[in-house]
């Protein structure tokens, strides 16, 4: 299973970060599962902290544990694959329709408009062009709601 989620890993090739910056987004993602409500939006979160975990190990920092059960564990990675490839995807296409020279490699909540004016100006795309494309593009990708 190392194998594979590392491969999968390596595909979405996320930035690598310091020990304590993956140690801190960890926690920040159980803080997030642990004030969700409602089954859906905990299993979301509980995903998220699997990703966070997996890619801090990913990244070389196999030191840092998983904060829930390894059951827990589990079911967040059947979430994961599909939440985070889906918006890997998501971006991809966005960028084309953008800039057909541009290679988007993001993973970020796509409705959060913060989010996405980050990531066109990370790019150095317009922010209001990219937000708006967006928008559109997400109303084809009725899954990322």
């Amino acid at each position: 299973m190392k194998t594979i989620i590392n491969k999968w890993h390596s595909i979405l090739d996320m930035s690598r970060q310091d020990y304590d910056w993956h140690q801190a987004d960890v926690l920040e993602e159980l803080r997030e599962f642990e004030e969700a409500k409602g089954l859906i939006d905990k299993w979301s979160e509980l995903s998220d902290v699997a990703y966070t975990y997996t890619r801090a190990h990913w990244s070389g920092h196999t030191d840092i544990e998983f904060p829930l059960s390894k059951t827990n564990f589990y079911v967040g990675l059947l979430y994961m694959f599909p939440k985070y490839s889906l918006r890997y995807g998501f971006y991809r296409v966005l960028g084309k329709k953008i800039d057909k020279n541009v290679k988007l490699k993001e993973v970020r909540n796509p409705n959060k408009i913060e989010k996405l004016k980050y990531i066109a100006s990370k790019y150095n795309l317009d922010p209001e062009k990219f937000t708006e494309e967006a928008k559109k593009l997400m109303r084809k990708w009725v899954l990322l709601k």
